[in-house]
C-alpha cells in the first residue's frame, strides 16, 4: 500500500493521510445536505439525490485516488447544481429529467475529451503565471465562501458586501474556531485545521448553538426516483436550447475542474515545472464521475476545492482520497450525525486554507504588465463572480490579447487563442 501510493516519495504516512482525508470530508460533507435541498427545488426526490450525491462522491473520489494518486475529493458542484435548478429547470422551464440527460451527455463528451487527452493538453499549455493566478484566485474564493458561511461578511444593497453581525452567537462561534485554528497552526500543530473543527463542534454543542443528533444511524433512501432516467430522454435534448445548456455544462465544468486541479496540485507541491503529473488520469476520473452521477441522479460533480483543507493538513497521495470515499460511505448510514457539521464549523477551515492557497500569488511575475493585468483579473473575478470558470475566462481572453498588443503573439500557444475566442462567444451568446 505504501509503495502503491508512494508514501516515501511524497514524505507522508498513514496517520497524515487519514487525518487529511477526514478533514476534507468534514469540509465538504455539507454537500450531502445542500445538494438535495437545491435539486429538490427542480422537482427531484431529495432522498434519492442524497444517495446519488454520496455514491457519486464515493466513485469519483476513489477513481481519482486510485488512478491518479491525487489527494482530492470529487463531489457535486455547488455552482453547477444551482445553474441546473434555477437557470435550466426553473428559468428555462426544462424538466429535470431532460436537464439531467444534458448533464449525462456533457459527461460522456468529457470522457471522450479526456481519453483523447485534449483536456490534458489544454491544461499543459496554460502559461505558468496564469496557473499561479488560478491557484491564488481559488484561495481568495474559498476565503470569501468561508467568511460568508461564518457570518463575518453579509450582503449589503448599497456596497454589495459588508461586515456581518460580530455579536451574533453563530458568528462568534465561527470567530472562536478561526482564532483557535490560527493559534494552533502558528504554533506548529500540523493537524490544527482538523482539531479546530472538532473543538468548535464540541463547543457549539455545549453552548446550544449546534443540536446534538437525535439518533446515530439512519436508513439509506432509495435511488429509484432518479436512477437511469437519463436513458429515457435522450431524444429530447437535441434542441438549440438544450444544446446551449450542454455547452454551458461543458465549458463551466471543464474549467472549474481544470482550475481546481491546478490549484490543488500546486498546493500539494506536485507540479513539475509547468505540468501536473497524472493530470490525464485525474480528468478521466472526474469525467467518469460526471456521467455516473447523472445516471444515479445528481447534477455535475467536480474536483472539490474543499480538498485544499486536507492538503493543508498534509494530504499528499491518493490514500487521502480513499479515506474521503470511506467517510462518504459511512455517511450513507450515519446521515443524522451530519447535522453537527454546520457552516460555522467549516468556515474557519475555508478561511485559513484560502490564505494558504493565496501564497501562490508570490510566484507571479509582477514586474511585467502583460502578465500582471490578466493574472490580477483572473484572481479577483473568482470571488467577485463566485465562479472559478468566470475568473479563468477573463485570464484566457486578456492574456493572449496583451501579448498580441505587444506584437509577441508567437509566444502564446495557438490553443490559448482558441480558448479566448470560445469564452468571448460564451459571453456573447450565453451569459
Amino acid at each position: 500500500m505504501r509503495n502503491f501510493f508512494r508514501f516515501a516519495e511524497r514524505n507522508t504516512s498513514y496517520k497524515q493521510e487519514t487525518l487529511a482525508g477526514v478533514t476534507t470530508f468534514l469540509s465538504v460533507a455539507y454537500i450531502l445536505v445542500v445538494n438535495p435541498l437545491i435539486l429538490s427545488q427542480a422537482g427531484m426526490d431529495s432522498g434519492a439525490v442524497f444517495t446519488a450525491t454520496a455514491l457519486t462522491a464515493i466513485i469519483g473520489t476513489l477513481l481519482i485516488g486510485l488512478l491518479a494518486n491525487f489527494p482530492i475529493g470529487i463531489a457535486p458542484s455547488m455552482g453547477l447544481n444551482s445553474f441546473f435548478t434555477f437557470s435550466v429547470c426553473i428559468g428555462m422551464g426544462i424538466q429535470w429529467e431532460v436537464a439531467l440527460t444534458g448533464v449525462f451527455i456533457a459527461g460522456v463528451i468529457f470522457m471522450l475529451l479526456s481519453v483523447m487527452k485534449i483536456r490534458e493538453k489544454i491544461i499543459t499549455i496554460i502559461p505558468l503565471n496564469l496557473k499561479y493566478a488560478i491557484a491564488a484566485g481559488i484561495g481568495f474564493f474559498i476565503t470569501f465562501i468561508g467568511m460568508k458561511n461564518g457570518g463575518l461578511i453579509i450582503a449589503n444593497p448599497d456596497t454589495f458586501v459588508s461586515i456581518g453581525d460580530l455579536t451574533s452567537p453563530r458568528t462568534l462561534l465561527a470567530i472562536f474556531g478561526l482564532v483557535l485554528t490560527i493559534v494552533m497552526l502558528v504554533r506548529g500543530i500540523r493537524g490544527g485545521i482538523f482539531y479546530g473543527m472538532i473543538i468548535t463542534t464540541i463547543i457549539g454543542m455545549i453552548v446550544g448553538l449546534i443540536d446534538a443528533p437525535s439518533k446515530i444511524i439512519g436508513s439509506i433512501p432509495s435511488l429509484e426516483p432518479t436512477f437511469g432516467v437519463v436513458f429515457s430522454h435522450l431524444d429530447q435534448v437535441f434542441t438549440p436550447e438544450l444544446l446551449a445548456v450542454i455547452f454551458t455544462f461543458l465549458l463551466v465544468a471543464f474549467f472549474d475542474t481544470a482550475g481546481a486541479l491546478i490549484a490543488m496540485a500546486s498546493q500539494a507541491g506536485m507540479m513539475k515545472g509547468n505540468t501536473v503529473p497524472n493530470v490525464g488520469r485525474a480528468l478521466l476520473a472526474d469525467s467518469t464521475a460526471s456521467a455516473v452521477g447523472a445516471i444515479l441522479g445528481t447534477s455535475t460533480p467536480a474536483t472539490s476545492v474543499e480538498s485544499s483543507a486536507g492538503i493543508a493538513v498534509g494530504g499528499r497521495t491518493g490514500f487521502t482520497s480513499v479515506v474521503i470515499a470511506a467517510c462518504f460511505m459511512i455517511a450513507l448510514f450515519f446521515s443524522p450525525v451530519l447535522s453537527v457539521i454546520t457552516l460555522e464549523v467549516t468556515a474557519p477551515a475555508l478561511i485559513i486554507v484560502g490564505a494558504l492557497m493565496a501564497m501562490e500569488i508570490r510566484k507571479i511575475d509582477w514586474s511585467r504588465l502583460e502578465i500582471v493585468i490578466p493574472s490580477f483579473l483572473t484572481i479577483i473575478m473568482m470571488p467577485l463572480t463566485s465562479s472559478v470558470a468566470m475568473g479563468l475566462a477573463f485570464g484566457f481572453i486578456l492574456y493572449p490579447l496583451c501579448f498580441v498588443a505587444q506584437k509577441r503573439s508567437k509566444e502564446i500557444h495557438p490553443i490559448m487563442y482558441v480558448l479566448g475566442l470560445l469564452f468571448i462567444l460564451y459571453f456573447a451568446f450565453i451569459v
